[in-house]
This record gives structure tokens, C-alpha cells and sequence, in this order.
């Protein structure tokens, strides 16, 4: 089959797209490479998959080729107020828009890559679907305006969708604002690390080849909108302590104050794509944190 990747040369995008590859699938990898992050391990991702640069909220879109479209593309990270928020709704609620909006005229399906973020502070843990969603960060009321547009698109011009809300996905090539990337390059360059919080935040935190198994079974048979997170909760605290086990050393921590819109807490309940899909967490979070320490410790020592 023929898909569709957008956002492929970021995290989750990138090992996504090598596993359609692997399985004898044929995908275009579309990316607009204006993550302010970092662009240097995007390019290199590109350069792999050879992603092709298109910036979805503005160049045309055609869908009609495809048996699919990953929509994976987005502005990331909850750091989302003050100046930056209009980069959060041009890549995020514009480019989705044209997306969907597209998709629907190519009779084409879509997987959305959102986000737990919508969910704020729970009402309950572990989360299901139907809780009411209550973001409290840019980044997240973002995202629930793209879920929002989803269901519009699919009411009013039959597009076929399906909604896939991420909890804390982490693994090698993880951005590198994220807090498990900054671990373990602070442990293999031997600096200091900057911890926002009391390190008592926890996370329902998915290995990043089960998020990709979860979205490839749900381009193959989903419908509505679906959590996918790791069966195993713990705190910053808890992944420290593990990454300084796998480094042999122990991590300086500074600490400072919580990021404003980050969640003290996500834990996903994943009954419902356990139930419909058969999905569930494959890699133990030890074992996700190792490769992701193997990943950083060789990029420190073998730069480039």
C-alpha cells in the first residue's frame, strides 16, 4: 500500500515511516522542517527517508495517490504561550484543517496523531475516552481544536478518521527539548541537568514502537478516538534513578519551577484499544529507557 506521512522527519514520524518500509509498504514522507527546536536530527531523519518539504498550512495538497494519510505534523511541546502561540495555530489547527479538508476530497483515510495534553488536569486516573477533555496549555487546547475539526470534517463531508491520543511517547530520537533526551545527553556529557518541577510528575510514558504499532493497527482497522499509553506509570524521579543505573553515574540536578500548562500527571486507561485493536505496551520502560541511553551515549561519543 501507499501512504502518507506527514511530520516524518520528526520523533514519532521517522521510526513510523521505516516501519511502513520494512512491512513492503510505500510512503511520502512530507515535512515542513520549522521545528524551532532543533532541525539538525530532522535533517538527518530526511536524509534517510528522503522526506520531501512541504508546509501543510499553505502549499497544495493532494491526497489522491495514497491508500492513507498518517498525520503525524504539529507544532510540539506544552511551552506554548506568550509569542510562540501563533506557530501552534498555523502548523497545528490551520495545517490540520487543510488536511482534513483534503483527505475528505480524496476519499482518502486519515490517523491524527493528538495528544493527551488535551486532557489537562483529569478528572480521573486512569483516563478513558469519554472524559471530558480540559487542556490547559496552548498546545493542548490546539490539539483539541484539531479533534474538534475531525469530527466536523467527518460529519459534514464524510471523512474517514481516526483520532489517536499519545501519552508521553519516548525512545531514541526523541526531540530534544524533552526531558528523557536532556537526561541522558546531561549523564554521557557529564553536565548538570534541569528538572522543572519536585521530580514527583508522572507520566504514563509509550516506548515509541508501540506508539507506531498502535497507529499502523489503527490506519488497518480503528474507528473514533483511542488512547495509547504505556502500561507502566512513574515520576521523573523514577527515570532518573533509572537512567543514572544504565549511565553508572550519577546526574547533577537543578531544579526549577514547573513549566506553566505542563500536567502533574497522565495515566491512559487503554481499554478500549486493547478491546477493538488487541493492542497493548510491548517494551518494558526499563528496557525503553535503555535504548534511549544507547542512542544518546553513542551520538555523544560518534557526533554525527
Amino acid at each position: 500500500m501507499r501512504f502518507a506521512v506527514t511530520g516524518a522527519a520528526g520523533f514519532i514520524g521517522s521510526h513510523l515511516s521505516e516501519n511502513l518500509l520494512d512491512q513492503g509498504h510505500e510512503i511520502v514522507g512530507l515535512d515542513c522542517f520549522t521545528d524551532y527546536y532543533d532541525t539538525g536530527l530532522k535533517e538527518e531523519n530526511a536524509r534517510a527517508l528522503d522526506v520531501k518539504r512541504v508546509d501543510l498550512a499553505e502549499d497544495q495538497l493532494d491526497f489522491a495517490p495514497y491508500d492513507g494519510v498518517f498525520h503525524l505534523a504539529g507544532q510540539p511541546g506544552v511551552r506554548s504561550f506568550g509569542d510562540v502561540f501563533p506557530l501552534y495555530l498555523r502548523r497545528n489547527v490551520d495545517a490540520t484543517r487543510r488536511v482534513f479538508e483534503a483527505a475528505a476530497r480524496d476519499g482518502v483515510r486519515v490517523v491524527f496523531a493528538s495528544s493527551s495534553s488535551v486532557y489537562g488536569e483529569a478528572a480521573a486516573y486512569p483516563t478513558p475516552e469519554d472524559t471530558e477533555p480540559r487542556p490547559f496549555s496552548p498546545y493542548g487546547i490546539t490539539k483539541l481544536a484539531c479533534e474538534n475539526l475531525a469530527r466536523a470534517y467527518a460529519r459534514s463531508f464524510g471523512l474517514d478518521v481516526v483520532v489517536l491520543r499519545y501519552f508521553n511517547a519516548f525512545g531514541p530520537r526523541q526531540r530534544p527539548d524533552m526531558a528523557f533526551t536532556r537526561i541522558a545527553f546531561a549523564l554521557a556529557e557529564d553536565r548538570p541537568f534541569t528538572l522543572y518541577g519536585d521530580g514527583g510528575q508522572s507520566r504514563s510514558w509509550t516506548y515509541v514502537m508501540d506508539v507506531v504499532d498502535a497507529t499502523i493497527a489503527a490506519m488497518d482497522r480503528g474507528h473514533g478516538t483511542y488512547n495509547v499509553g504505556g502500561a507502566l506509570e512513574a515520576s521523573m524521579s523514577d527515570a532518573i534513578t533509572l537512567f543514572e543505573r544504565l549511565a553508572g553515574k550519577p546526574l547533577t540536578v537543578i531544579t526549577e519551577l514547573e513549566v506553566p500548562g505542563d500536567q502533574r500527571r497522565t495515566k491512559a486507561d487503554t481499554t478500549r484499544i486493547r478491546g477493538e485493536l488487541g493492542w497493548e505496551p510491548r517494551v518494558r520502560f526499563e528496557e525503553g529507557l535503555e535504548a534511549q541511553w544507547e542512542w544518546a551515549s553513542a551520538r555523544v561519543s560518534s557526533p554525527g
